[in-house]
């Protein structure tokens, strides 16, 4: 998933660990080869090859991942979208020096084919149809917070009371650390990736942060985030880092990057409005910004 996956589990003895967490890497590379871009057989190419020709059978795990991912959009107003992988590329370069930003007509055309309504499921054939040519789906924006539930959830069968499964900074925690107290995360400074601004301690939780720390670009004095709005084709910018604190790391993976997208008014007005979800936003100018159950430690 071009991330790096790190699992904890408590137990009292290592070579049971050591076979529960085998387990959770072997789910987390069933998911991969499940959703992946990069093998031309896996079921989401599939999809993607065949848009706008004919609807492509898949499994019934692929079909409620898609069912659940546009729920996620009605509720984000299309600021997450799994066609995002429309996007025509070649427009954005954020590793290069950019020097200035296309046109927003130039812009707009680039993301025409992003439209999560295009994805047509027919539940009783258990099948996928991309209406438009040219239109591609993609799970980056879901698929890592999937799998660390997934991971999680097989592990807890096996009898693991108490574990972490972080996927690069996006990480659920269930049970206690061996002394018994909840597990203590921190919230990455993004001003200073490596250091941390804020701890929390969380127990049966999951955690997801975006920030344009990392990759993003300086145009004419403003920064831009190399995360670009669906709706206009342009970065965003005003937004540092958003993290979303959830009961389930697949909702959290998920809904970090729309708030991102949507800005702190619109963002927190949606969360505030959703049960068993809080974000903490911090702004381009350093001004932190929380939904209404979140108490910051610094």
């Amino acid at each position: 998933m071009g991330n790096h996956f790190e699992i904890t589990v408590v137990a009292a003895d290592a070579y049971w660990a050591n076979q529960r967490i085998d387990m959770g890497v072997k789910e987390i590379k069933r998911i991969e080869a499940l959703l992946t871009t990069f093998n031309n057989e896996s079921e989401t190419n599939q999809i993607n090859r065949y848009a706008g020709m004919r609807p492509v059978l898949v499994s019934h795990e692929i079909i409620q991942i898609i069912e659940r991912s546009k729920k996620i959009s009605e509720i984000t107003q299309g600021a997450f979208d799994i066609t995002y992988g429309s996007v025509d590329k070649s427009l954005w370069n954020f590793d290069t020096q950019m020097t200035t930003l296309p046109s927003k007509k130039t812009a707009k055309n680039s993301v025409r084919l992003i439209n999560y309504k295009n994805i047509e499921v027919d539940m009783m054939h258990s099948t996928v149809f991309l209406k438009e040519k040219g239109m591609r789906i993609g799970f980056g924006g879901i698929g890592k917070g999937y799998a660390a539930e997934m991971a999680k959830q097989v592990m807890k069968k096996a009898g693991v009371e108490s574990g972490v499964v972080n996927a690069s900074g996006d990480l659920t925690a269930w049970g206690n650390m061996p002394n018994g107290l909840p597990w203590t995360i921190g919230i990455a400074n993004p001003n200073l990736s490596h250091q941390v601004f804020s701890y929390m301690d969380i127990t049966d939780m999951a955690v997801a942060t975006s920030g344009n720390y990392e990759k993003f670009v300086i145009i004419d004095g403003k920064k831009y985030s190399h995360t670009i709005d669906p709706k206009t084709g342009l970065p965003i910018s005003g937004i540092k880092s958003v993290t979303i604190i959830s009961t389930n790391a697949e909702v959290a993976d998920a809904m970090a990057t729309p708030v991102m997208i949507m800005g702190v008014k619109a963002g927190l007005n949606m969360i505030n409005q959703i049960k068993h979800i809080e974000a903490i936003i911090i702004t381009d100018d350093d001004k932190i910004f929380t939904s209404k159950n979140i108490n910051i430690i610094k």
